[in-house]
């Protein structure tokens, strides 16, 4: 078993299989596992309630945030119980690298994968590693290379159509203790930015945007500075590829792409933890009933898809309806649907709704549709 990429999401596959008795290799192109990650760390209370194998990772709990309209309007939500976590997203990659070493599976790092053929009985991959190519067989090759990597293209899968591009720094906190999120065309375009404390005295700020990243980040920092909110200092930047619509197919032949790879992320928010571990754990069941079967055809392996889609399909296209909707909104508009929430308490109500989930967002999409039928974002009230 053939494991491309040693994110968190290919090392859940990599532990699913090897707890299943399998034998797994793990190919990782970086010298470690958890380096040049470039994500906020936020992960649901579900997600490590369901995925615990990582919860030593956890560094802070988050049950309030404090939203900004484009002209600073604050909207604050908070519930009495954690929502959310913020992990060491490095520390939670090794920590389930680990737990799939612990079970068996092998690690090869600087290993880069630059070409998959499909055989009679078996897939074969081409790596390269310290300036030499050697090649390695298995049953099954499990895509899980992050956004934009071309094996899955190289498979006839395709590519991923619309994605944005994620950028963030590590910066020198001043006090705040609390997540923001900042709204606006001019600060994210189309998208959103957020300062999210992690360790004491330190936290992150990123934001989305589909191009300029480092131009509007570096306003985003200069004014959070002058604001006596961060301490900056010139920070490292790091960048990371964040799809929006999932591939067309996930699968083929002796082959499954999983993650990022996959689409398997939030276009709301643009995270993928969770969506991403759910396609795993659907990726490991199915491959272990095909292998058992010995039938890892397209029409065996089709059934994974039909299993994630079931689960995800709907999330991501409410969530890519919402996306898009908001990105053709102007700063005015966005202020006056902060405006319109405050006054009709709108999201005091989808807080306390019973399906009020921090991962879910179909329903809040939904009901957000509804109230605005009574309201025009473009006339002021």
């Amino acid at each position: 078993m053939l494991v491309i990429g040693a994110g968190p999401i290919g090392s859940y596959a990599a532990l699913s299989l090897a707890r299943l008795g399998y034998r797994v290799m793990v190919f990782e192109r970086r010298p470690d596992v958890g380096l040049a990650v470039c994500c906020t760390g936020i992960v649901g209370k579900e997600c490590l309630d369901r995925f615990p194998d990582a919860n030593n990772a956890v560094v802070a709990e988050v049950n309030s945030t404090t939203l900004f309209s484009p002209t600073g309007r604050p909207l604050r939500l908070e519930k009495e119980t954690a929502q959310a976590y913020v992990v060491d997203r490095p520390q939670f990659d090794k920590a389930l690298a680990a737990r799939a070493k612990g079970d068996g599976a092998e690690y090869m790092l600087s290993a880069n994968v630059v070409e998959i053929v499909r055989r009679d009985r078996c897939v074969e991959v081409t790596v390269e590693r310290d300036a030499e190519r050697a090649s390695y067989m298995g049953r099954v090759a499990i895509l899980s290379t992050g956004f934009g990597g071309p094996l899955a293209e190289q498979m006839g899968l395709g590519k991923i159509k619309d994605f944005v591009v994620g950028t963030q720094a590590r910066v020198q906190l001043k006090g705040l203790n609390e997540i923001e999120c900042y709204f606006g065309q001019t600060i994210a375009p189309g998208f959103f930015a957020w300062l999210v404390p992690t360790s004491p005295g330190y936290g992150l700020v990123g934001l989305l945007t589909r191009r300029k990243s480092r131009v509007y980040l570096e306003r985003l920092l200069s004014r959070l500075s002058d604001e006596g909110k961060i301490d900056s200092h010139d920070p490292a930047f790091t960048y990371g590829g964040i799809p929006l619509l999932p591939l067309r197919r996930t699968y083929a032949e002796r082959v499954v792409v999983v993650g990022d790879a996959a689409g398997h992320a939030k276009p709301t928010t643009g995270g993928g933890v969770y969506y991403g571990l759910l396609g795993a754990r659907a990726a490991a069941n199915v491959l272990d009933s095909a292998l058992r079967a010995n039938d890892l055809s397209p029409r065996s392996l089709a059934r994974y898809e039909t299993e994630w889609r079931a689960v995800l399909a709907k999330e991501l296209q409410l969530g890519y309806l919402a996306r898009r909707m908001y990105e053709n909104l102007s700063d005015g508009q966005i202020d006056r649907i902060f405006q319109f929430v405050e006054r009709t308490g709108i999201h005091e109500k989808l807080l306390r709704a019973a399906d009020s989930s921090f991962d879910w967002h179909a329903g809040a999409v939904l009901k957000a549709l509804r109230d605005s039928i009574r309201f025009r974002p473009d006339r002021p009230k």
